[in-house]
């Protein structure tokens, strides 16, 4: 099926008489007729569900679609994007370990890693996605457990060169993790070259309309942890808070990863989406390929209009001709990137606060990539916790303004920018 039919059915199909959409299971337990049947779930010998804090039938469906549309073999939902990277990272890095990652991401995940993850003991060397290959080889230590980086940074709108990064990790033996929030596998799929693990805020395009908090995480099922049984003791030796289960063992590569974060991770931090936040992920995902092209039309229709503006210092899209990544975008995003566009206002910071406070159509709001227009200064919000020298590795400059273009009518959009830069 073409990845348009996939976000419809893919992930659940239903029986004769059952229902069409994906049913709410809105129940934190589920009933058994006796303990032994109970006991084979705790003890992973069977598939099955018994209190929601791990899995819930509505939540792996959606989970389930989700890998079928970016071409994995397992996925689970977690309840915030930021919970998605850090399961990620955590179901293979522990205290004492170490990571490298792109400096261009996301100010949250910034801050996940170089603060709340560095006092778990686990440290990261931040590397600029541009960097030379000497750069990034450098970067590497005895101790490093993964590579991680965004498709598109947000809200640098850097494209991460996905083949050359997971060249670099499997030379060292381990993962890439991307960050896939941006463009959707609508746009590109990037266990396609070479990455292993990619994560979602689906609270962003998936969802679409700001109604639900959520992420995923998606396993390729081809890094082969068993090539490493001692930089990965946590898949490829016995777990014995399971009874001594090894996960590569009992269920392959293509499912070890998912199964140790949900048995471990989910287990002890219960960071699970409500199944009523899945069935309205699911219902964004129906339409995930037409929004997608919409607000990909409209991104490149304001990335062009404020290029050629007097007032506006500079633009950054990575669909435009001539930008630093745009060859990086024609080759893994050949069919748009996403509807994101971060620019300069001529006179800084007050100039971009001023026009911010002139527009009309487009909201002031902590939030990106939904149908909505919204706009946000990235250095006084999400990216407020970072001082200026790391605000530059993130490429997040005082003026910088994030634009997140919604799917109404372009001529509106156009003319809200027009009379907003007009008060400036």
């Amino acid at each position: 099926m073409k990845i348009s039919t996939d976000c419809i059915h893919a992930g659940y199909r239903p029986a004769n008489g059952e229902p069409r959409n994906i049913p709410i299971i809105q129940s934190t337990t589920f009933r058994y007729e006796t303990s032994e049947a109970m006991g084979k779930l705790f003890d992973l010998e069977e598939s099955g569900y018994f209190y929601t804090r791990l899995q819930n039938p509505t939540n792996d469906r959606v989970a389930a679609k989700i890998a079928a549309l970016e071409g994995g073999t397992a996925a689970m939902l977690t309840s915030s994007g930021q919970a998605a990277n850090f399961y990620a990272v955590f179901n293979i890095a522990s205290c004492g370990d170490h990571v490298v990652a792109s400096s261009a991401i996301y100010g949250g995940t910034f801050n996940l890693f170089a603060v709340t993850m560095k006092r778990m003991g686990i440290e990261f060397t931040f590397v600029e996605p541009d960097c030379s290959l000497e750069e990034l080889e450098a970067a590497f230590r005895p101790n490093t457990k993964a590579v991680f980086g965004e498709t598109i940074a947000n809200p640098a709108l850097s494209v991460l060169d996905i083949q050359r990064f997971a060249d670099a990790a499997h030379a060292h033996g381990v993962p890439l993790i991307v960050d896939n929030t941006f463009p959707t596998p609508v746009n590109c799929r990037p266990f396609q070259w070479g990455a292993d693990i990619v994560t979602h805020s689906t609270t962003k395009y998936m969802d679409g309309h700001a109604n639900a908090v959520g992420g995923c995480i998606v396993d390729s099922g081809k890094f082969d942890w068993t090539r490493y049984p001692d930089r990965f003791p946590g898949l490829c030796t016995p777990d014995e808070s399971y009874h001594g289960v090894t996960y590569t063992e009992r269920f392959g590569l293509e499912g070890a990863f998912i199964t140790k974060a949900t048995a471990q991770l989910m287990r002890d931090f219960g960071s699970i989406p409500a199944p009523m936040n899945a069935y309205l992920l699911n219902v964004g995902l129906e339409t995930l390929p037409l929004r997608m092209a919409r607000h990909c039309e409209n991104g490149q229709r304001v990335a062009e209009y404020l290029q050629s503006h007097e007032k506006v210092a500079w633009v950054k899209y990575p669909g435009l001709p001539g930008d630093r990544h745009y060859e990086l975008a024609l080759k893994y995003m050949p069919n748009g990137t996403c509807g994101v566009v971060s620019f300069g206002v001529k006179g800084g910071r007050a100039a971009a606060e001023r026009f911010m406070a002139g527009l009309k159509l487009a909201s002031i709001a902590t939030h990106v990539a939904d149908a909505k227009t919204c706009v946000l200064h990235p250095a006084s919000a999400t990216h407020r916790q970072m001082n200026d020298e790391e605000l530059a590795a993130a490429g997040v400059s005082p003026d910088l303004v994030r634009f997140s273009v919604g799917i109404e009518d372009i001529e509106d959009i156009l003319a809200d920018l027009e009379q907003a830069l007009a008060g400036v």
